[in-house]
């Protein structure tokens, strides 16, 4: 299963990053790629992306579940291919290091199946870990930003 994990730390107490993580319209917009989502109740969404594959552009919509809020510390979710056929999970986790700082992971594990499965997760294998750090990069900067500007 393709995987990336990617850690930051961040100069914000863990509150403040569970407030953010803990609203997913907060972190959809912040995925490589994004189109759009929509918000079905406080478990469930679907997400439209745009990614390349290869030398192909892809429009990739997912079912996100949402599989446990463990407040402040860790979101898990699990992901469903609607228009494709992939299938994955993944979390964000917050570990508090001092009042004032915490340290931010986000990971991502996404497979492909079917018969062109080998074929997609050999391109997966540089691309989610790539997204994965991306995304948590996003992340971790915009709760900075958002708490710089309060």
């Amino acid at each position: 299963m393709p995987s990336g994990t990617h850690r930051v730390e961040v100069n914000v107490p863990i509150d403040v990053v569970w407030e953010f993580v803990s609203q997913m319209d907060n972190w959809a917009p912040l995925v490589p790629g994004y189109m759009h989502h929509e918000i079905i109740n406080d478990r469930n969404s679907t997400w439209t992306f745009k990614g390349e594959v290869g030398k192909m552009y892809k429009t990739v919509s997912l079912k996100v579940e949402i599989q446990e809020w463990i407040e402040p510390e860790k979101v898990t979710f699990k992901l469903i291919g609607i228009n494709e056929n992939v299938i994955g999970h993944g979390y964000f986790q917050a570990r508090k290091l001092l009042d004032t700082s915490t340290q931010i992971s986000g990971s991502l594990d996404v497979t492909a199946k079917g018969m062109k499965g080998p074929v997609i997760n050999s391109v997966l294998k540089s691309l989610v870990p790539q997204t994965s750090q991306r995304l948590t990069t996003a992340v971790s900067d915009r709760i900075c930003e958002m708490s710089v500007a309060k």
